[in-house]
């Protein structure tokens, strides 16, 4: 036995799933099944910035291996493909350097959407949101172009390795200058809708997503630290805004337009399926996956307007939704054995607090800074009745497949 290869092949799966934007008791729970497939014992230990895996190799030496993870992405289809990958390895226990051989071909074959319809992904992301938070048609393909500019930006940032909060900033600020320029010049009815349609291509909807599933399994550690990544991505978001209100303020002067444009709830599902659809191309998801996840989307926010129709509060509104997004995901996750995360995260999208994000910076900057509290404490409610009903429904679906196990 190669204990070095083997041990490698375990690190290095759990690395690319780090790098993919997996959950850390994935990562850890993977490398530690690899391993323990072929009867040894280890050690693995997973936070967002590192993956290290140890063990006693028959000579009574240890052994370990430690890789660094670098610049994160939202890449959904390698989560699952790994993931595939470690089930296999599992199940027939191959020499390790035949492991390796199967590591290289999975990440080889990783499909990736063109850069065409990556553009288009931002696009129909900002484009579908755009209306549902009360823009017109005509702000709807407005904020569109601004996805494209966000597109833009993020692409190129990533390329350069910047850090996300300067990056979150810098594409805030570029896609809000020109929002605000064109509602000084009439060509846009509602701007607010326009930014914060566009503003969800950056909301951090995965760090959020796994920052509480990392929390429920125990990982207080990696949850922390996502956590404080949310706030910093949210702080950047404010920040790239405010200061494009202040560099734009001789033509626009105030930082929200009064009133919005309704549509019923069979408008806003085909709304809501587009901005999904989006989400489906920036998060790399294909086949079958991406549909169901479009549908999780729809689903979850038509259970929003029903807790609406039915008088509940806005908390109440967003836990029943994001139950009802966590038990479909769990449920798909199931009965397809792929992970749940893919589904989690695009279901819950419509309910991420972009609004909220948007509307306390620009009560802020209006000088209502008791009202702009207001809103920052209503956001960050909505954020945890999202995250409590997560961890609700996790939490209920694994122990029940424990119970199920011990039968």
């Amino acid at each position: 036995m190669n204990y070095y290869l083997l041990t490698d092949v375990a690190a290095r799966i759990g690395y690319e799933l780090a790098l993919s934007g997996a959950e850390t008791f994935r990562i850890e729970e993977t490398m530690r099944r690899i391993i323990g497939a072929y009867g040894i014992d280890c050690q693995a230990y997973a936070i967002p910035s590192s993956v290290m895996v140890s063990l006693e190799a028959d000579n009574g030496k240890p052994l370990m291996i430690m890789k660094r993870v670098g610049f994160h992405g939202n890449d959904l289809e390698s989560v699952e493909k790994l993931n595939a990958l470690a089930r296999h390895i599992c199940a027939q226990t191959p020499d390790p350097a035949v492991a390796q051989q199967w590591l290289s071909e999975t990440l080889r074959l990783r499909r990736r959407y063109s850069t065409f319809i990556f553009y288009l992904g931002h696009f129909l992301v900002a484009a579908g949101f755009c209306p549902v938070f009360g823009g017109t048609l005509k702000d709807s393909l407005f904020s569109g172009l601004l996805g494209l500019i966000a597109g833009f930006v993020t692409r190129l940032m990533n390329k350069w390795e910047t850090n996300p909060f300067f990056s979150t900033i810098a594409a805030a600020f570029l896609l809000a200058v020109p929002a605000y320029a064109a509602a000084g010049l009439g060509a846009v009815d509602y701007v607010h809708a326009v930014i914060i349609g566009a503003l969800m291509i950056l909301v951090p909807g995965l760090l959020i997503t796994n920052s509480m599933r990392d929390i429920i399994y125990g990982d207080t550690n990696s949850g922390i630290i996502r956590i404080v990544q949310v706030l910093l991505c949210a702080l950047g978001i404010a920040l790239g805004t405010a200061a494009a209100w202040h560099l734009t303020e001789g033509i626009y002067g105030v930082t929200a337009s009064a009133g919005s444009a309704q549509y019923p709830a069979w408008a806003q599902a085909i709304m809501t399926a587009v901005a999904c659809a989006g989400f489906v191309i920036l998060f790399n998801v294909h086949d079958w996956g991406s549909i169901l996840c479009v549908i999780g989307g729809v689903i979850t926010w038509m259970s929003y307007l029903l807790f609406a129709k039915l008088g509940l509060d806005l908390y109440e509104m967003n836990f029943f939704a994001a139950v009802i997004a966590a038990v479909y995901s769990e449920g798909m996750a199931r009965q397809r054995r792929y992970p749940a995360i893919s589904y989690l995260v695009i279901s819950n999208v419509p309910l991420m607090p972009g609004a909220g994000i948007y509307y306390t910076m620009s009560l802020g900057l209006e000088g209502n800074m008791l009202s702009a509290l207001q809103k920052g404490l209503e956001t960050a409610g909505i954020a945890g009745c999202i995250a409590v009903a997560i961890l609700l429904v996790s939490t209920l679906f694994r122990l029940g497949t424990r119970l199920a196990g011990r039968k």
